[in-house]
């Protein structure tokens, strides 16, 4: 991940006017963060369908254990940015909600893949 906030102004001193204590994010950066964000949420439904099919979860206990892995990966990523979460996004929300349900169908299409290969066939 790369920081998505900026501290440098320009200016080695103060001025006058409130403007310098405004943060300054980089686009570029935070885009790039919340394509991480995404690509480890969709690997880690994958990773997470494939551990439920094979553990041989149905119904809610396997949606429970998405939840529980989509929880998992928010922490990771929390750490992987050293818990200084403004300086890499804009809010909490980015990090902790979003992407989740985008993952969904991924970690259904590998849980009921992996499920049919080990439990059925």
């Amino acid at each position: 991940m790369m920081p998505g906030h900026d501290n440098s102004n320009g200016s080695s001193g103060k001025s006058s006017s409130g403007m310098d204590d405004l943060p300054t994010f980089s686009a570029e950066n935070m885009q790039n963060n919340m394509k991480v964000i995404l690509y480890s949420r969709t690997f880690m439904a994958i990773i997470g369908g494939v551990i439920a099919g094979i553990l041989g979860l149905t119904s809610l206990t396997g949606f429970i254990f998405y939840f529980l892995v989509m929880a998992i990966t928010s922490v990771a990523l929390t750490a992987k940015a050293k818990f200084s979460i403004h300086s890499y996004f804009d809010s909490w929300n980015r990090v902790m909600l979003d992407g989740i349900f985008g993952g969904l169908m991924s970690f259904v299409l590998f849980w009921t893949f992996a499920y049919d290969i080990v439990h059925i066939f």
